[in-house]
């Protein structure tokens, strides 16, 4: 039986009433970052097939709730090409003509959804990526044990996979998180349920969006990251059921204590921020100061 989140778990933070700087989540690990100008959109996945349509069916987009949901966007960022990453990205960018950014298995995932070469940055992370007023920068990492103690369809895209694709042709690749500086705050996006410590040592968040089912599976979860990181907020994700439609009530992933993530990043001197899909963090410049 699928849990519900309690709604009390979604209000802890209010918005600034004269936000210059706001986050949307959109369930799994999608988020859109807003600051200036500039609008930078996170692993987009809203088209959320069924459990039935994703292990029987091919995989396809619903473009017009994609283009409610995302109206405008300079570049979409990809964590890695599992189908709950990845699927949505290829249709943003064809609708909002935003550059696609990824790894190059992602890159051959767009390129089959017939994104062209000119609109899509491949990249294996390192490297300072500026769109607009944006600059994001990939950070290698690895994919979570999340599924009987193994990597869910492990390997990597080598050519673009068939179009709508099955789940298992959107093998995870290079997995990176990704530092996107904006407005003059920084955010660390984390989508999966590991990291690589060495990547992103030096580096300081002030917001981190990290997936919520990693701490049932990597020991010193929440302490390593804010050891590393030293944010001042973390916002949960990937923690509700992917399979339900976008606008229906949300349901918890089972093995997520969510309860329990929240109490030990707050015991770790840091608020946490959960929002509900579609909920939105929005704050001032001087918030973060």
């Amino acid at each position: 039986m699928l849990r519900a989140p309690k709604k009390e778990w979604f209000t802890r933070v209010k918005a600034d009433k004269s936000p210059t700087w706001a986050v949307d989540y959109h369930g799994v690990s999608g988020f859109t970052i807003r600051s200036e100008q500039t609008t930078i959109v996170l692993d987009p996945f809203v088209s959320r097939p069924g459990l039935f349509a994703t292990a029987f069916a091919p995989l396809k987009s619903n473009s017009s709730l994609i283009g409610e949901i995302f109206p405008v966007a300079d570049a979409v960022a990809i964590g890695h090409s599992h189908h709950d990453h990845v699927l949505d990205a290829p249709e943003v960018c064809r609708q909002t003509g935003a550059t696609f950014i990824g790894s190059p298995d992602a890159a051959w995932v767009a390129r089959a959804a017939g994104i062209s070469d000119a609109q899509i940055i491949e990249t294996e992370g390192r490297e300072d990526i500026r769109v607009g007023s944006a600059v994001l920068r990939g950070i290698p990492s690895v994919h979570g044990r999340v599924y009987l103690n193994r990597v869910p369809l492990p390997g990597s895209i080598t050519a673009p996979p068939p179009w709508p694709p099955r789940v298992w042709h959107l093998r995870h690749g290079l997995v990176l998180n990704w530092l996107v500086t904006l407005g003059g705050i920084r955010l660390v996006h984390i989508d999966s349920a590991d990291f690589v410590e060495n990547e992103m040592k030096g580096m300081q968040a002030d917001v981190v969006c990290l997936c919520a089912i990693g701490r049932q599976h990597r020991p010193d979860y929440v302490s390593s990251v804010v050891r590393l990181l030293r944010p001042k907020w973390i916002i949960p994700c990937h923690w509700d059921w992917f399979f339900t439609p976008y606008r229906s009530a949300s349901k918890m992933l089972p093995g997520v204590d969510m309860e329990g993530f929240l109490d030990e990043i707050h015991g770790a001197g840091v608020t946490p921020v959960p929002l509900d899909i579609g909920g939105r963090f929005a704050v001032s410049h001087t918030s973060f100061r």
